[in-house]
């Protein structure tokens, strides 16, 4: 007696873009990674060496999916750092010197034949905080990303913000310190320019794996500073916070946010601001670059596949098959 093989799960293959590393993962419709892999960049080789690392990880990726998994793979979904165009046509990460403009989306739909839906790194993990993580239930919060460089992602009444260009949220380069240090935008004492990891470092010649006390104090000080002011301009009492440099400085860094949010963003008859670690840890980025790819899909309407909102990510349709 011949039996009819399960069918085979859809999965969205997931690709987060940082300033020093390249990270891949199966995700299911649930949000759940089946298996990541990442390696480190080097910053200053050439674009189609970046290119190439990033598609020996992606072929490898997808190759552990059909022959370990057993999976099928609908599309890509991207979180890259910025700037960025639209759905990631070009893309411009200021820590990765050889890509500028890099038509990022139309390379790995040339590689892989599959759709591609790409989005901010920050504003992709504004998604998978709002989906499963700190922000789960919040119609409107701030998510944002103190790493290498330092970005933001809104979500104001259930929808992720984009703007004109895709590039909403660049919180970045809010100006904290006013006459500070020049910032690669070109303006004076932005975010990223004063409490980055790479400003930390050349602020106090210091890595940010080995900060002092005073460093994480200033560093939290300064996102709570921009914070705060976003809480007060939006009318949000949630921020959510992720990176190696936040979650690296911990509590002491999250007080002094918290102090400084308490002391600025004052304006509002509700609930007083508050800010908090992200949620979902390191899976993070990754389950966000998936449901970019999710919300791609919803927004292309690939018929009776993934439901998803614009932002809390509420994924209802049994046809991804999960």
């Amino acid at each position: 007696m011949s039996t009819t093989p399960a069918p085979q799960r859809d999965v969205i293959l997931a690709v987060d873009i940082g300033g020093t590393k390249f990270a891949t993962g199966l995700m299911t419709a649930r949000g759940v990674l089946l298996d990541r892999s990442r390696i480190d960049v080097e910053p200053d080789v050439g674009p189609q060496s970046h290119l190439a690392a990033l598609a020996a990880i992606v072929a490898e990726q997808r190759d552990r999916a059909e022959s370990q998994h057993d999976v099928r793979v609908r599309a890509i979904g991207i979180g890259c750092a910025g700037p960025i165009d639209r759905n990631c046509e070009t893309v411009s990460p200021l820590n990765i010197s050889s890509w500028r403009r890099f038509p990022l989306r139309q390379h790995l739909a040339d590689l892989t034949d599959l759709p591609v839906y790409g989005d901010l790194d920050a504003k992709a993990l504004a998604l998978s905080e709002g989906w499963l993580g700190a922000a789960q239930g919040v119609s409107s919060f701030c998510a944002m990303t103190v790493s290498t460089g330092v970005g933001g992602g809104l979500v104001i009444d259930g929808e992720l913000l984009d703007g004109a260009t895709g590039n909403a949220g660049h919180i970045g380069h809010v100006i904290v310190e006013p006459g500070g240090r020049r910032c690669g935008c070109g303006a004076r004492g932005c975010l990223e320019a004063e409490a980055s990891g790479l400003a930390i470092e050349a602020i106090t010649g210091r890595s940010p794996t080995e900060p002092t006390y005073d460093i994480m104090r200033r560093t939290g000080r300064l996102v709570g500073r921009a914070a705060g002011m976003i809480c007060t301009a939006l009318d949000l009492d949630l921020v959510v916070v992720g990176g190696g440099v936040a979650i690296g400085f911990a509590a002491t860094f999250f007080n002094a946010a918290q102090e400084e949010i308490d002391a600025v963003a004052r304006v509002g008859q509700g609930a007083a601001a508050r800010i908090t670690p992200v949620r979902l840890g390191d899976r993070g980025p990754l389950i966000g670059a998936g449901a970019v790819g999710l919300r791609g899909l919803r927004r292309a309407g690939a018929p009776r596949r993934a439901v998803v909102s614009d932002a809390n990510v509420s994924v209802s349709d049994p046809n991804l098959r999960d």
